[in-house]
């Protein structure tokens, strides 16, 4: 086997881009609907508005997020994955179903509807 070193190896520049806490939290919530700052920390209070503010520019800089800016009576900025970002759905399904797969705590009905949202919405084809 071909020894990888650590400047070169796939996982290792994966870990780095997503080593800060909310990276993959951010990118589900994308895939989710959420779009905008204040919907990013809904559920999540211990983000704090600065963290949120780093995680978004380095998810920008990374070419998995975009963001656009709507001017009206208010700024109003709202989020979105790009096609490089959009690539991130496998891994996401993946994550959840490794936990669902390991987990006992959902009962088989509410393990059955979480696997079919996360299924849906993140677009997975099962015959993959």
């Amino acid at each position: 086997m071909t020894k990888l070193e650590g400047n070169i190896c796939p996982v290792d520049q994966s870990l780095r881009l997503f080593s800060k806490k909310w990276h993959i939290q951010i990118i589900r919530d994308l895939f989710f609907g959420k779009n905008r700052f204040k919907e990013f920390k809904e559920d999540k209070p211990d983000l704090s508005n600065k963290v949120l503010t780093s995680c978004l520019k380095d998810l920008e800089s990374n070419g998995l997020i975009g963001k656009r800016t709507f001017e009206d009576n208010s700024k109003v900025t709202e989020y979105y994955l790009t096609d490089e970002g959009k690539r991130m759905n496998k891994i996401i399904y993946e994550l959840a179903m490794f936990t669902l797969e390991k987990d006992d705590s959902p009962s088989d009905n509410k393990r059955d509807e979480i696997i079919d949202l996360f299924r849906t919405t993140l677009n997975i084809d099962d015959k993959n």
